[in-house]
């Protein structure tokens, strides 16, 4: 990277972290333009929501697999890509909670996680930089989150309406998959979270 004013230029993985930054702010304000018109009989204003979400986890993968493969990991980009993936998501969520397309306790779980997880990391560091891996449980959550919000975007139906609703067709598949995916989410939610205070509990020893 080059070196400007003794401030460090971002290389291409940190700008993309930023990026994805930006389009949640864009995110968020989608829905004050109703805009008009429907493809496939899904609002407009949906499915750009969606694009953008979509968009921005790609640059998820992108900056972290760019960062190893130029040798380009800085400080910086390990203390923001990790915020950038929290904000995003809670962001999401937070937005179909309002869309009354999700229930607000699936994002509370998530938000009660992160807290556990960002506050055992900053021990951790204190204590002499120890990390805690990321267990199976972990990965299922970002897999399934990923997949359940992108679909719950484009889904006309509240969570779990396959139980109280008589859905035909692409609308009863595509809220069956949103209900699996974001339930199959908050249980790996649950069981990273216990996996960080099972793994991390010889940090409170003194």
């Amino acid at each position: 990277m080059n070196i400007l004013g003794g401030i460090k230029i971002m290389n291409l993985a940190n700008k993309l972290t930023i990026f994805r930054i930006i389009l949640v702010p864009i995110l968020v304000i989608i829905p004050f333009f109703n805009i008009q018109g429907e493809i496939f009989n899904i609002p407009l204003s949906m499915l750009i929501m969606d694009l953008i979400f979509i968009i921005a986890s790609i640059t998820d993968k992108l900056d972290g697999t760019i960062a190893r493969s130029r040798n380009e990991i800085t400080t910086f980009g390990k203390f923001l890509d990790p915020i950038a993936d929290k904000i995003l998501v809670l962001a999401a969520m937070i937005i179909l909670v309002e869309l009354n397309k999700l229930p607000a306790w699936i994002p509370i779980i998530v938000l009660f996680r992160e807290f556990i997880v960002s506050g055992y990391r900053l021990i951790a560091v204190e204590k002499g930089g120890k990390v805690i891996a990321a267990s199976i449980w972990g990965k299922l959550k970002t897999v399934t989150q990923m997949i359940a919000i992108i679909l719950a975007f484009v889904d006309n139906n509240y969570f779990g309406a396959i139980f109280n609703a008589n859905l035909g067709g692409y609308e009863f598949v595509l809220n069956l998959l949103v209900t699996l995916f974001m339930t199959i989410c908050v249980v790996a939610t649950v069981f990273s979270g216990y996996d960080y205070i099972r793994n991390g509990k010889e940090l409170f020893k003194d």
